[in-house]
C-alpha cells in the first residue's frame, strides 16, 4: 500500500537534500505555512490569486451536492459532529438509503447544476454486507454523468479497490486537523488510521478529496498545521473541503469561540497557495457566512461549494441565493455559460 506519514509541527526546513529526485512536489515546513497567515491580508489574497488564476479561470466554480445515505448512530466520538452516537444532538440513526432514493436526489442534484454528487456515511467504516449496495450506488450515479465522490470512513485496501472497480471518482475522509490537536478532538482513531485509509485510497487510483476543520479551539500554529499535513501528500488531495465548525448544541464542541472571519479566509488563501491545482472547497459553516464574506472566499481562491438546502445533517444555502450570489459576482458554474448580469438603475 502507499505509505503516508505525519509532518510534525516542530518540522522547520524541509528534509536534506536527496541524490535521486524527489517523488513529491515542494515541501511546505510548517512555519513556512504558519508565515503565509501572517502575511498582511491584502498581499495574502493577491498571492493566494495569482496563484488560483495560473492554474484555473478565477471567475468559475463548481458545484458539488452532499447526500447523507446513512445518517446518525456513528460509533466515533469526533466532538464536532452530531451524527457521533456520544452526542445529544436530537439526530436518530437511519438505515442505509434505498437506491431509488438516491438516485431521486442525484437528479435533482444534475438537474440544479451540480457536477460531482457525493454521497455519505456515518460509519466507522463499511461492513462488508454494505460494499455491494454503496458500490451500485456509485455505478447508477455515475451513469447520469456525474462525478461519484464518497465518505464512508475507514477502507480496508480491497474495499478501496471495489470502490474503484465500480467507477468512483473521489473518496472523502478528512485528517479533521493538525496531529498535534487531533487527540483534543477525536479518541476513537487515530491520526495514523486516517493517513492509512488515504494510502489505500491512492493505492486503488481514486481521486482524494481531504480537508479539515477549523474553528474548533485550536492555535494558528495548528491550523498551519493542517494545512502544511495536506500540502504534503505525495501527492497532495484533488480536492480539499475547507469546513468551517458548525457548533451544533448537544456536541462537546457546542460552545467554541467562532473563529474570526477573516482567519478563515486566511486559511482559505494559504490552502490555495500551498496546493495549487486542487480544487478549494468552501464547505460546512457557508450558512452562518455573509455574502460578503463568501465573496472574500472567492478571492482568497475557493473555486468549489456544496450545493443544496443540506450539508450531511447541517443546513446550506439555497441553491437560489447562491445562484444570486453568482450572477452578482459574475461568477460561472463549471460547465455552464455564465448567466448575463442585468443593469443595475
Amino acid at each position: 500500500m502507499t505509505t503516508i506519514t505525519l509532518v510534525p509541527v516542530s518540522s522547520l526546513r524541509p528534509a536534506p537534500a536527496r541524490t535521486e529526485a524527489p517523488k513529491f512536489h515542494q515541501r511546505w515546513p510548517v512555519l513556512d505555512v504558519q508565515a503565509l497567515y501572517a502575511l498582511p491580508f491584502m498581499d495574502l489574497l493577491f498571492r493566494a490569486q495569482q496563484v488560483h488564476r495560473e492554474h484555473f479561470d478565477a471567475n468559475e466554480v463548481q458545484l458539488s451536492t452532499l447526500l447523507s445515505i446513512k445518517t446518525g448512530g456513528c460509533a466515533e466520538d469526533c466532538g464536532y459532529c452530531p451524527q457521533a452516537a456520544s452526542a445529544d444532538s436530537g439526530i436518530e440513526a437511519s438505515k442505509l438509503m434505498p437506491l431509488a432514493e438516491v438516485m431521486e436526489a442525484a437528479q435533482a442534484a444534475k438537474d440544479q447544476g451540480a457536477t460531482r454528487f457525493c454521497m455519505g456515511a456515518a460509519w466507522r467504516s463499511p461492513k462488508e454486507r454494505d460494499m455491494e449496495r454503496v458500490t451500485e450506488m456509485v455505478r447508477e450515479v455515475r451513469s447520469l454523468g456525474l462525478e461519484t465522490c464518497m465518505t464512508l470512513g475507514m477502507l480496508e485496501a480491497e474495499q478501496a479497490q471495489a470502490l474503484k472497480d465500480a467507477g468512483l471518482d473521489y473518496y472523502n475522509h478528512n485528517l479533521d486537523s493538525a496531529p498535534e490537536f487531533y487527540d483534543k478532538i477525536i479518541s476513537t482513531r487515530t491520526y495514523q488510521d486516517r493517513l492509512d485509509t488515504l494510502g489505500h485510497v491512492r493505492e486503488a487510483g481514486i481521486n482524494v478529496c481531504c480537508g479539515g476543520i477549523v474553528g474548533m479551539g485550536e492555535s494558528r500554529l495548528e491550523r498551519a498545521g493542517l494545512i502544511a499535513q495536506l500540502a504534503n501528500l505525495n501527492p497532495y488531495p484533488e480536492s480539499v473541503p475547507i469546513n468551517n465548525l458548525v457548533a451544533v448544541a448537544g456536541t462537546p464542541l457546542a460552545n467554541t469561540e467562532p473563529l474570526d472571519p477573516f482567519e478563515f479566509v486566511r486559511t482559505i488563501a494559504v490552502a490555495r497557495i500551498t496546493m495549487p491545482r486542487t480544487m478549494v472547497r468552501l464547505s460546512a459553516g457557508r450558512e452562518q457566512m455573509d455574502e460578503a464574506l463568501q465573496a472574500l472566499c472567492f478571492a482568497a481562491g475557493a473555486n468549489s461549494i456544496f450545493y443544496g438546502d443540506k450539508l450531511l445533517t447541517t443546513s446550506n444555502p439555497q441553491a437560489d441565493r447562491d445562484r444570486q450570489l453568482f450572477e452578482r459576482l459574475g461568477l460561472s458554474v463549471q460547465g455552464q455559460r455564465p448567466a448575463p448580469l442585468q443593469p443595475t438603475a
